[in-house]
C-alpha cells in the first residue's frame, strides 16, 4: 500500500521543524493522530525515519533519504494544483522565481516584464531574498529558478550565466574625493554604511579587506538599499552598493556615486535551477534571460 500524501506532507513538516506536535499543530492534526500516521508510514517503509529526543525529532540516514523524494513529490503535486487551475484563467504554465536582491533592484524587473510580454500565458511568482537563500530554495524545490550571485551554494546546482554588477562607494554630495573611481582600501578610514552580514556583497567585502590587512569601521549594517542611501544622505558614512541601485538614488537624495576599481569589485550573476531537464515554459525564462545583454558596468 502507497503512503497517503497527507502522512507524507507531516514527515515532511516534522522534518522541518523537529517537532511532530508542531508539525501537526500547522497542519491542523490531534497529536495522537499524528503520532499513529508516522508510526503507519515507518511500518510501511520497515525503517525508523526519525530519531526520538526529549527536545524533539531528528532524522535518521533513512529519514533524510526519503525527505529528498517526499519534497520532490509534493512540489510535483502543488505544480500541478496550480497548473491545472491556471487552465481556467487562460494561463498554463506558473515559474516561481527567487531572485537576490541586487539583481531585484536593479536589471531583473524589466528583464521578466519584457518575458512577460513574450509569453503571457506563463505566470511569475517572485521571491526576494538573499543569494544563498535563493540556491536552497531552489535546492528545496520552493522556487524554479534563481538568480544569484556566484559563490559555493550554487554547487550541484545547474546554472547559466546571467549579468553583472559592480559594487560602489555612496557619498554625501560634496564629500566624494576627486577623481571618477577609487579602490576599497581607500574607504578603510571612512565610517561605512552597509547591507548586513548575510548579504553575499558583505561577505566578498570582508574577505576582500582581510586580505588587505584591512578591517571595516561599519557605523550601521541595515537590510535594504534606500536604508543605506538615507543613511548617507545625513551624513551616517559612506555607503557600499551595487552600482546601479546607487544610481537609482543618486539624484533624488543628493548623493555621489563612484564605482571601485578593484577588479574584483565587478559580481557576475548566474542563473540556477533544480532541474538539469527544465520543463519548456522553465526553458524559455532561462533562455530569455541568458539572451539580455550581460554587461551593465
Amino acid at each position: 500500500m502507497l503512503p497517503d500524501l497527507d502522512s507524507l506532507l507531516l514527515f515532511s513538516r516534522a522534518a522541518e521543524t523537529g517537532s511532530l506536535t508542531k508539525a501537526a499543530e500547522t497542519l491542523h492534526i490531534a497529536a495522537p493522530a499524528a503520532s499513529r500516521r508516522l508510526a503507519l508510514l515507518e511500518h510501511q517503509f520497515r525503517v525508523q525515519l526519525f530519531d526520538r529526543h526529549p527536545r524533539g525529532l531528528t532524522l535518521t540516514p533513512a529519514g533524510a533519504c526519503l525527505l529528498e523524494h517526499v519534497r520532490g513529490i509534493l512540489d510535483a503535486v502543488y505544480r500541478s494544483q496550480i497548473e491545472l487551475s491556471n487552465y481556467a484563467t487562460g494561463q498554463a504554465a506558473v515559474l516561481r522565481v527567487c531572485a537576490n536582491t541586487s539583481a531585484m533592484a536593479q536589471f531583473l524587473p524589466q528583464d521578466l516584464a519584457d518575458f512577460q510580454e513574450l509569453h503571457p500565458d506563463i505566470r511569475l511568482v517572485l521571491d526576494e531574498q538573499w543569494s544563498e537563500a535563493c540556491a536552497n530554495t531552489v535546492r528545496a524545490a520552493r522556487a524554479d529558478l534563481a538568480i544569484v550571485l556566484e559563490g559555493p551554494w550554487t554547487k550541484g546546482l545547474p546554472t547559466w550565466p546571467y549579468r553583472s554588477d559592480r559594487i560602489a562607494a555612496v557619498f554625501r554630495r560634496g564629500k566624494a574625493p576627486n577623481g571618477d573611481c577609487l579602490a576599497l582600501v581607500d574607504l578603510m578610514g571612512q565610517n561605512l554604511v552597509a547591507l548586513e552580514d548575510r548579504s553575499s556583497m558583505m561577505r566578498l567585502l570582508a574577505e576582500k579587506a582581510a586580505q588587505a590587512g584591512q578591517t571595516f569601521t561599519l557605523g550601521a549594517k541595515v537590510k535594504s538599499f534606500e536604508a543605506v542611501c538615507r543613511l548617507v544622505q545625513v551624513g551616517s558614512g559612506v555607503g557600499l552598493l551595487p552600482l546601479r541601485a546607487a544610481q537609482a538614488f543618486e539624484i533624488a537624495m543628493g548623493l555621489e556615486v563612484i564605482p571601485l576599481s578593484d577588479t574584483w569589485a565587478v559580481r557576475q550573476m548566474s542563473i540556477c535551477a533544480g532541474n538539469s531537464q527544465p520543463s519548456p515554459a522553465l526553458q524559455a525564462l532561462i533562455d530569455h534571460l541568458t539572451k539580455v545583454e550581460h554587461s551593465n558596468l
